[in-house]
């Protein structure tokens, strides 16, 4: 049997955990839901007395008050910036603590403070400037009953418990936010357990995927003591689906979970990395700053075919998008076709660096409008996964010279975790301004259901605008299916979107 200790996220206190510390309860395990100070009623504080220190306290109080006789192991769990108080208290009281529950949040890093991980941009950014003119005493005000999507997906919330919610919600003391977690690496050597919530964006196979693109600051994810659980639900499981959420850390508790797949040698190729499904002639790239060109023998300028890989994708990745098997066979293929290829490389490594993407964009396709080989007024961008997103100034604002969009299982409008309310990246918007633009739309039949949505958004808007959409539908395709399904139904497809593209360039 264990205990577990609970705590909540922002503006939320003790009172979110009622129904899964019951169910937690009734296993014969011990269940503790930790009032904060300043936000529970149970703790009342002025808020310029409370930070994240207090709130570490908090909870170390909790795991000191656990009768070190009782045999029973303790477990923490922490949900939004719930896991920042977690990760300090677990840091000064590592030998105690059996196991680390992550409850779809972040990754806390030493000296960095909670603002870091605050969902919605733009209020990061207002926070941020409100830290620099030297307000740190005061509150944050919290959402009105349709704002909590701001901090997460609501979705499978009940409307009596979003009320609730929203009725028991406190202010949450700047402090919180703003005092960095400062951490001596004790807690590296407990066990965690990540539980994803799917719908509120991210699941396992997207955190496999980091994982796999190489970057050293995420091989850790990977270690043995790390598991992981998905729940098919928004990012509040404690009230859409209590029960199972209680079952999800009884499991954890017990080391149950699953392990991702170590990157390296030794491991089976990722999907990123895979060989591509057909057969392209072999041609040398010519590099060019970020971009790298494929251009056929003979004669010019000709048209191009720019390829813009998804996203966001880790800093560290090795190799770089631009050399990834299905965009280099994509280029190549392009060029079989007597256009020239293009692959790039942009800076989107998180969801904050759109608009620092989109200029990466925009300048790699300079670069090869500029290139001699290249026909400036003859130009096609082919959009991927996560780069979906940056079709929309393409789309909005269509130059003269773009004589073709296409877009490969896209996602064409920000996913709820994402924190992009009211960004200018959702071209399920834009679409409505293409106006003669051809657009080529390659759509998966086994999209992640949070992806399909934004297609399916997309599609409605286009077909309501009259906008000149064409459908490549690959039926039973996943996400990146070029390397994941059966080549008899991906290669058929993947042949008519390149012919539709090169005939837009070519007319």
């Amino acid at each position: 049997m264990h205990v577990f200790i609970m705590v909540a996220g922002v503006f939320t206190g003790a009172h979110v955990w009622e129904e899964t510390a019951a169910r937690l309860s009734a296993s014969g395990s011990t269940a503790h839901a930790v009032p904060l100070t300043g936000i529970d009623p149970a703790r009342p504080a002025m808020p310029a007395h409370v930070g994240l220190e207090t709130h570490i306290e908090d909870v170390i109080a909790a795991i000191d008050a656990v009768d070190v006789t009782s045999g029973r192991e303790i477990v923490l769990v922490g949900h939004d910036y719930g896991i920042h108080p977690v990760l300090g208290a677990a840091d000064r009281r590592a030998e105690r603590i059996a196991r680390v529950v992550y409850l779809d949040c972040g990754m806390p890093q030493n000296g960095l403070p909670a603002l870091a991980a605050v969902p919605d941009q733009a209020l990061r950014a207002q926070l941020a400037e409100r830290a620099e003119a030297g307000e740190r005493e005061g509150v944050l005000a919290p959402p009105r009953h349709d704002e909590w999507e701001r901090w997460g997906s609501t979705a499978d919330v009940g409307e009596a418990a979003l009320e609730r919610l929203t009725a028991l919600a406190a202010p949450q003391p700047l402090g919180t936010l703003l005092e960095p977690l400062r951490l001596t690496g004790a807690v590296a050597a407990v066990p965690v357990t990540g539980v994803l919530c799917a719908r509120n964006g991210a699941g396992i196979d997207q955190v496999q995927r980091l994982v796999d693109f190489g970057d050293p600051a995420l091989a850790a994810l990977a270690e043995p003591q790390v598991t992981f659980f998905e729940l098919p639900t928004g990012h509040w499981p404690m009230l859409s689906c209590p029960d199972a959420l209680a079952d999800v850390l009884l499991r954890a508790a017990a080391g149950d979970g699953h392990r991702l797949r170590p990157a390296g040698d030794d491991a089976p190729a990722p999907a990123h990395l895979r060989p591509f499904p057909l057969g392209v002639p072999e041609l040398p790239r010519d590099r060019r700053g970020h971009v790298d060109l494929y251009v056929p023998d003979g004669g010019g300028p000709r048209p191009a075919v720019v390829f813009v890989h998804g996203g966001p994708v880790p800093a560290g990745a090795r190799p770089r998008p631009r050399e990834w098997p299905t965009l280099v066979a994509y280029a190549r293929l392009a060029a079989a076709r007597g256009m020239v290829g293009a692959t790039l490389d942009h800076r989107l490594h998180d969801v904050a660096d759109y608009a620092r993407a989109a200029e990466d964009v925009a300048a790699g396709v300079e670069l090869v409008r500029s290139d001699a080989r290249v026909d400036a007024d003859r130009i096609a961008l082919w959009f991927f996964s996560g780069g979906g997103l940056l079709t929309t100034d393409w789309l909005t604002r269509p130059p003269a010279w773009l004589r073709c969009l296409a877009a490969s299982y896209p996602v064409l409008a920000p996913l709820p975790a994402w924190g992009m309310a009211g960004s200018r990246f959702h071209p399920a918007r834009a679409v409505e301004q293409a106006g003669p633009l051809p657009i080529v739309l390659l759509r998966a039949g086994r999209e992640a259901p949070e992806i399909a949505a934004t297609v399916d958004a997309f599609v409605s808007a286009a077909y309501d605008s009259a906008a000149r959409l064409e459908m490549v539908d690959v039926p039973n395709g996943h996400h990146g299916f070029e390397t994941l399904d059966a080549p008899e139904e991906t290669i058929p497809a993947l042949h008519r979107a390149m012919r539709s593209v090169v005939t837009h360039l070519t007319r």
